[in-house]
């Protein structure tokens, strides 16, 4: 048997219609710098990790740049370091092999990066195109040599080089035509093929990205139009992956500010056409192996001076045209 509630007198409310009680504000304030130290909780293992693992070698690099190591005697003792800022600079900008290094890719930069790009673009094109077949095949294709480690390739491309086991000079020698890929002006276009060769497959997969992102409406008025698949590729795909084409291009002239393993590898067996200051990081690498580390430091930041430089001209310069 049910039973009605007691009607509640005129002008009152009964408990459950009453609003809530008035959160205190002293409870409001203590929760919102919780709220705000919540995601910070959450970024402090990367933060750890990017303070220990980037900003402080980089911090340490360009401290230890400003000293100076000053041997007496026969070395018998230990050097002294001495606090003079800019004695490494100068030495660096002094030091022939150094600068050398510094126009020696330079000159790579400004040939392979354009080749290998192009190369990249004509290739996700290519498998973009409407008539292409097996795309699946040919973008594992093109990516699997960016998989060969960068020491493994150079090891391989060395045995293509040497002039004792080249196939290329075997299959050209009933011709009389034998290529010195080692030859002190082919050893840099020989490291450059390699490089090539490796990465791009590796820009060729981050455009093609680009290029899935296009709308399948734009692309269909555009032949609905009478535009020619070159016609559409110029005008509307090339275009469309602008922003792919400018994270590539830094990316790669970053790499080519860090070419290290293929000229290395290549050393051994490049009688004397790769030195061991061949590029900017070999010849700071050169520095510590004789126990300069202050002057490898200065030659570093240098070198990450340099390509910063580049990198925020080349956005500059591309962002204005976008915008214009």
């Amino acid at each position: 048997m049910s039973h009605a509630s007691a009607p509640t007198p005129t002008g009152t409310r009964s408990p459950a219609d009453r609003p809530p009680a008035p959160t205190p504000r002293r409870a409001r304030r203590g929760r919102a710098p919780r709220r705000a130290r919540t995601p910070l909780l959450f970024c402090a293992p990367f933060l750890l990790l990017f303070a220990g693992m980037y900003l402080a070698p980089i911090v340490y690099a360009a401290v230890s740049s400003l000293y100076t190591l000053h041997r007496s005697g026969l070395g018998l003792t230990a050097p002294t370091r001495r606090f003079e800022p800019l004695a490494n600079y100068a030495r660096a900008f002094r030091d022939g092999a150094f600068t050398g290094s510094l126009e020696r890719v330079a000159l790579f930069g400004l040939v392979q990066v354009p080749v290998m790009l192009g190369l990249a673009l004509g290739l996700a094109l290519l498998i973009d195109a409407r008539s292409a077949r097996g795309k699946g095949f040919f973008r594992l294709a093109g990516f699997v040599p960016y998989a060969v480690p960068g020491v493994s390739a150079a090891l391989i491309w060395s045995f293509m080089y040497s002039t004792d086991s080249s196939p290329v000079n075997r299959l050209l020698e009933p011709l009389g035509v034998t290529v010195p890929f080692f030859d002190d002006g082919l050893a840099l276009w020989s490291v450059a093929n390699i490089v090539t060769w490796s990465w791009a497959g590796y820009n060729m997969i981050i455009i093609y990205a680009a290029l899935q992102a296009i709308p399948g409406e734009v692309l269909e008025a555009a032949r609905m139009d009478g535009a020619s698949g070159l016609r559409i590729a110029w005008s509307i795909k090339v275009p469309a992956v602008r922003g792919a084409l400018v994270l590539t291009t830094v990316f790669s002239v970053i790499g080519s500010a860090q070419l290290f393993n293929e000229p290395a590898v290549l050393q051994p067996v490049s009688s004397g056409a790769i030195t061991s200051t061949y590029t900017p990081i070999m010849a700071a690498q050169n520095a510590v192996a004789a126990g300069n580390y202050p002057y490898a430091a200065a030659q570093s930041v240098v070198l990450a001076v340099l390509v910063g430089a580049v990198s925020f001209t080349f956005f500059k310069v591309t962002s204005r045209g976008e915008s214009a």
